[in-house]
C-alpha cells in the first residue's frame, strides 16, 4: 500500500535545532525523527513510499536514498514554494492512483496505521482522519464526530469556551485519489482548513477514526525533551540504538565508559562517545554518536547530537545541544536552553535558562548570557584573532576552511595581482600553506612563494616586490598543537580591522569569485630574495665598527627558519657565532616551542662559559627572542624594552621611540634623560606597526619581546633586533650587562575582570566618568595617572574580559591599585 510523508516543514518553533537540516531530519534518541515515521510504515505494510520535500530537500533525499535500507521503496516530491499539506500532496499526485496513507514526518507515534486502513474501508470513506483524545486540545484542531464516527465539524485553534470534544486532528489521513478534485494544482491548499470543510458542505463520507497508541506532534523544545523522555519510559515503541546493559541503559557500539563515570537510567549512550571517570550522567539524557563528556561533568535530562564535546566540570540541565558543539570546561547550560550546530561555548559562561544559540556561533569565556544569539547577533564568534586566523590543527583549522578563507582574502583583492606566502618548518604550515596557494590561484590571484621564510623576510619581500598582500602559515608560538594562518597588506603589515571584516562577510556569505579556467593564478619563487634581504639590512648599520668590535655571541635558532636567514647575516658583520639548533627541523620546532626555559639557560650557560658579549634565543616565526647579557643573566620583556630604549636614546640623541600606554613609566624617564621623546600607542602590533611606518619613529618596542627598527623595516625583525643591538653596543662602548645593572626595578601588577561583551562599552564609559578628576591618557583604553603611578584599564579584544595594569613605587603598592580598579569594575557589573 501507498503512503505519503510531510517533510517539507521548516520546522520554526524548532530554531535553531532547524536552522540548517529539515525539521524531519532532527534526531530523536539518535534517529532522525522521519526514520521512526518510515519505519512504523514498513512495520504496517506501506513498502511504496512518496516522500514531499521543500527546505533543504537534499538532506533527506542523502539520508533515506531509494529507501531500500529501510524495508521500502522511497520516491520524492519536490515543492519549489510551500504549497500547504494537501497542496503538497496534490503535488505528489501522479504517483497516487489507488488508497492512500498521509503522515507527518516529524512527529513521534506508534498508532496502529493498518486499523486506521481497516476502518477506512469498512466505512467506505472518501476520506478518513486519525483521532487522538488529549487533556489539552488548544493547540489543536478539535474535530467533532457522530456516534457513527462520521465527522460533524471541524474547530481549529478554539478558545476553552468552543472546547465540545477532547479529540484531535493527528495529522494522519487515510485518502482515496478522487480527494483530488478538492486540491487545486500549484496553490496553497491545506486539509484542515480547505479540503474536509468542503467535503462536508457536499455531504461525502468523511469519518474520523479514534487511535489509542502514542502521539505526539514535536514542535517545540518541551515536546522535543518530553518525546525523548517517553522514548526512554518506554511509552511509545521506538527502537533504541544500542545494546541495553542495565535498567534504562543503552549503550552504542565502541562506546568507552569509564568504571569511575556514573550513569543513572534511563540514558542513552551513542556509537563511540567516550565517558571519562567522575562524569555523571543522569536520567533522560541522550548522547549522539561521538559525544565526549570529561572527568566531573554533569549532564541530566540533556539531549547532545552527534560529536558534541563536554568539558571537564561542565554543568548541562535540560537543554539541547547540536552538532559538533564544543563547550569547554566549567561551562554552564541551563534549563530549555537550545545550543544550535557547531557552536563554541567558552569556559566558566553560563547560559541561562531560556536562551537560544544559533549554529556557528561563540559563547565567549566567562560570559553570562541572558539572550538568545541570533544571525545577526555580534555575539557570533569572528574569524580573525590577534594574530590571523588561529585555532587547533586541523581541527579548528582545517584544509577545507583554509581553501574558503584563502579565496575570501583572495576575491578582496583586484583580480590578477600577486601575494606573497610562506611557512614555518612544521608539517602542517606546509599543507594549509598548499591550501592557501590553491584557494588564492582559484580566486585569479598570482602567488610568490618564499617557501620556508621568516616572518620579518615575508613582510620585506612583500614591501620590496610586486606584492598587494601576503599569508604566513606557522605554529602559534607557545602551542604546538595550534596553527595560525596571519595576512599582511601592501605594505607588509598586518591587515586592518575593515579587511578582516570584509574577508568574513565574503566567507560567511560564500561569496567567493571564481575565476575562469584562463584566469586562474600561477605561482612563482622569487629568487634572491635573502639577498636583498641582507643587503637592505647591513646598509642600515655600520658594518666597519661591527668588524673592529668582533663581536662573539651564542644563537639559538630554535629549529625555525632563521636558521636560513642569520647565516648570510652574520657573514656581513664579522661576528664569531657560536649557534644552537642551527637547522631548519620539522619535526624539531614544535618541541623548541615548549622547552624555551630550558633553552634560554643553556645559551645563558654557553654565553659565560664561552665569555661571548651577547646571546639571543630567536622564537621560530622570526619576529621575537629572548637577550641574554654578557654575564649570562637572562632578560625578562621588560627589563629588555627598557635596555633597548637606553642604547637607543644614548647612541641617538632627539630620538623617537613609540612603546605601547602600559608600558613602565620608567622607559620615559630613560628617555627624557637622554633627550629623547616617546609617543604612545595602543597595545595591538598592528597599531605599533603602522605608528613605526609613519616616520620619524627611531625604533618602537611591545610588551612581549618584539622590537621594530623603522629605519629597515617597520615590523618585528629578532635578526635586526640582534645586529641593531651589536650595532648600538659598538656605538656606544657599552656592554648590556652594565645598561640592565642600571635599570631600576619595575612595579607593575596586573588583574582580570570577566566581563560580558554587551557591558565592556559600559564598564569604560563609567571608568572615564570615575576618572574625570585625575589626568587621564585615552590611547588605548582608560589610563588614570595617580601620584606615584598610573592604573590602565583595557578591554580584550578576543575574550570576554577586562585587563587591568597599574604601576606602582613599590609591589604592594601596585598590587592594590590594580585590586582596586578591578573591584570598581566588579561593583560596576553587578
Amino acid at each position: 500500500m501507498k503512503a505519503v510523508i510531510l517533510a517539507g516543514g521548516e520546522g520554526t518553533r524548532l530554531r535553531p535545532l532547524t536552522s540548517n537540516q529539515p525539521k524531519p531530519m532532527i534526531p530523536l534518541v539518535n534517529r532522525p525523527m522521519m526514520e521512526h515515521i518510515v519505519r512504523l510504515l514498513a512495520l504496517h505494510g506501506f513498502d511504496d513510499v512518496v516522500v514531499t520535500v521543500a527546505f533543504l530537500a537534499n538532506q533527506v533525499r542523502d539520508y533515506f536514498g531509494d529507501g531500500s535500507d529501510f524495508g521500502v521503496r522511497m520516491r520524492y516530491a519536490t515543492e519549489e514554494t510551500p504549497l500547504g499539506t494537501a497542496g503538497s500532496v496534490r503535488n505528489a499526485a501522479d504517483e497516487l492512483d489507488e488508497t492512500f496513507l498521509v503522515i507527518s514526518g516529524d512527529v513521534l507515534t506508534d498508532v496502529d496505521l493498518g486499523a486506521i486502513v481497516k476502518n477506512h474501508q469498512e466505512v467506505g470513506a472518501l476520506a478518513s482522519i486519525a483521532l487522538k483524545r488529549v487533556e489539552n486540545p488548544l493547540e489543536f484542531g478539535i474535530v467533532i464526530t457522530r456516534p457513527d464516527g462520521s465527522i460533524e465539524r471541524f474547530l481549529e485553534k478554539p478558545t476553552w469556551g468552543q472546547v465540545f470534544s477532547d479529540t484531535i486532528n493527528t495529522g494522519i489521513y487515510v485518502l482515496e485519489p478522487r480527494i483530488f478534485d478538492f486540491i487545486a494544482v500549484d496553490e496553497v491548499v491545506d486539509f484542515a482548513g480547505d479540503v474536509f470543510p468542503r467535503v462536508l458542505e457536499q455531504k461525502l463520507p468523511l469519518f474520523g477514526s479514534i487511535v489509542d497508541g502514542y502521539w505526539e506532534d514535536v514542535g517545540t523544545l518541551e515536546a522535543y525533551l518530553t518525546a525523548h523522555q517517553d522514548v526512554l519510559d518506554q511509552r511509545v515503541k521506538v527502537d533504541i540504538e544500542g545494546f541495553r546493559i542495565g535498567e534504562g541503559i543503552w549503550l552504542g557500539e565502541g562506546a568507552d565508559v569509564d568504571p569511575e563515570a556514573r550513569i543513572d537510567g534511563p540514558v542513552v549512550i551513542g556509537d563511540n562517545c567516550r565517558i571519562e571517570a567522575g562524569a555523571m550522567l543522569r536520567s533522560y539524557s541522550v548522547l549522539g554518536t561521538d559525544v565526549v563528556v570529561k572527568s566531573d561533568a554533569f549532564v541530566e535530562r540533556a539531549v547532545c547530537h552527534d560529536h558534541v564535546f563536554v568539558g571537564p566540570g561542565v554543568r548541562l540541565r535540560g537543554c539541547v545541544i547540536g552538532r559538533s558543539t564544543d563547550i569547554r570546561g566549567h561551562a554552564r547550560i541551563e534549563e530549555n536552553v537550545v545550543v544550535g550546530d557547531e557552536c563554541f561555548v567558552g569556559e566558566q559562561a553560563v547560559i541561562n535558562p531560556g536562551v537560544k544559540v544559533y549554529p556557528f556561533k561563540t559563547v565567549e569565556n566567562g560570559a553570562v548570557v541572558n539572550s538568545s544569539i541570533v544571525w545577526e547577533s555580534r555575539g557570533a564568534r569572528t574569524l580573525f584573532g590577534r594574530r590571523g586566523v588561529h585555532g587547533l590543527a586541523n581541527v579548528d583549522v582545517t584544509p577545507e576552511l583554509t581553501i574558503r578563507v584563502a579565496m575570501a582574502y583572495g576575491t578582496a583583492l583586484k583580480k590578477g595581482v600577486t601575494v606573497t606566502t610562506s611557512r614555518d618548518t612544521s608539517r602542517i604550515a606546509r599543507a594549509l600553506k598548499r591550501a592557501v596557494i590553491g584557494g588564492l590561484n582559484l580566486a585569479g590571484v598570482n602567488v610568490e612563494d618564499v617557501e620556508l621564510a621568516t616572518v620579518p623576510l615575508t613582510r620585506f619581500q612583500i614591501r620590496n616586490g610586486q606584492a598587494r598582500g601576503g599569508v604566513t602559515v606557522r605554529l602559534v608560538p607557545g602551542d604546538p598543537d595550534s596553527v595560525e594562518i596571519r595576512f599582511f597588506d601592501a605594505d607588509g603589515r598586518d591587515i586592518d580591522e575593515s579587511t578582516q571584516r570584509k574577508i568574513e562577510r565574503i566567507l560567511s556569505r560564500e561569496d567567493y569569485r571564481r575565476a575562469f579556467a584562463g584566469d586562474i593564478g600561477d605561482i612563482e619563487y622569487p629568487p634572491r630574495s635573502l639577498e636583498f634581504y641582507t643587503s637592505a639590512l647591513m646598509s642600515t648599520v655600520d658594518t666597519e665598527r661591527l668588524h673592529e668590535r668582533a663581536f662573539k655571541v651564542v644563537l639559538d635558532y630554535s629549529f625555525g627558519a632563521v636558521s636560513i636567514v642569520m647565516p648570510a647575516v652574520l657573514a656581513k658583520t664579522g661576528v664569531e657565532a657560536l649557534s644552537v639548533n642551527p637547522f631548519a627541523s620539522t619535526a624539531s620546532v614544535a618541541v623548541a616551542l615548549e622547552e624555551k626555559s630550558s633553552r634560554v639557560a643553556r645559551v645563558a650557560d654557553l654565553v659565560r662559559a664561552s665569555g661571548s658579549h651577547l646571546g639571543i634565543v630567536i622564537d621560530p616565526d622570526g619576529e621575537t627572542s629572548t637577550l641574554i647579557d654578557d654575564e649570562g643573566n637572562a632578560l625578562n620583556n621588560e627589563q629588555a624594552l627598557l635596555a633597548l630604549v637606553t642604547l637607543v636614546s644614548e647612541a641617538r640623541p632627539g630620538a623617537c621611540i613609540a612603546l605601547p600606554v602600559a608600558a613602565s613609566r620608567v622607559a620615559e624617564r630613560i628617555a627624557s634623560a637622554n633627550g629623547a621623546d616617546i609617543t604612545w600607542t595602543k597595545l595591538s602590533a598592528p597599531h605599533l606597526m603602522e605608528i613605526a611606518s609613519g616616520g620619524g619613529v627611531d625604533f618602537a618596542a611591545a610588551l612581549d619581546g618584539g622590537f621594530i627598527w623603522p629605519d629597515f623595516l617597520p615590523a618585528f625583525d629578532a635578526t635586526a633586533t640582534l645586529v641593531k643591538v651589536l650595532d648600538l653596543l659598538a656605538a656606544t662602548g657599552r656592554t648590556l650587562s652594565s645598561i640592565v645593572k642600571q635599570l631600576p626595578r619595575l612595579h607593575i601588577a596586573h588583574e582580570t575582570v570577566a566581563t560580558p561583551w554587551e557591558r565592556k562599552g559600559a564598564v569604560m564609559r563609567e571608568m572615564v566618568e570615575l576618572a574625570a578628576t585625575r589626568d587621564v591618557v585615552l590611547v588605548d583604553g582608560v589610563k588614570v595617572l595617580h601620584d606615584g603611578g598610573w592604573a590602565l584599564v583595557l578591554p580584550d579584544p578576543e575574550e570576554a574580559l577586562t585587563h587591568v595594569w597599574a604601576e606602582g613605587d613599590a609591589d604592594q603598592a601596585a598590587r592594590q591599585l590594580a585590586q582596586e580598579y578591578a573591584r570598581r569594575i566588579r561593583q560596576m557589573l553587578r
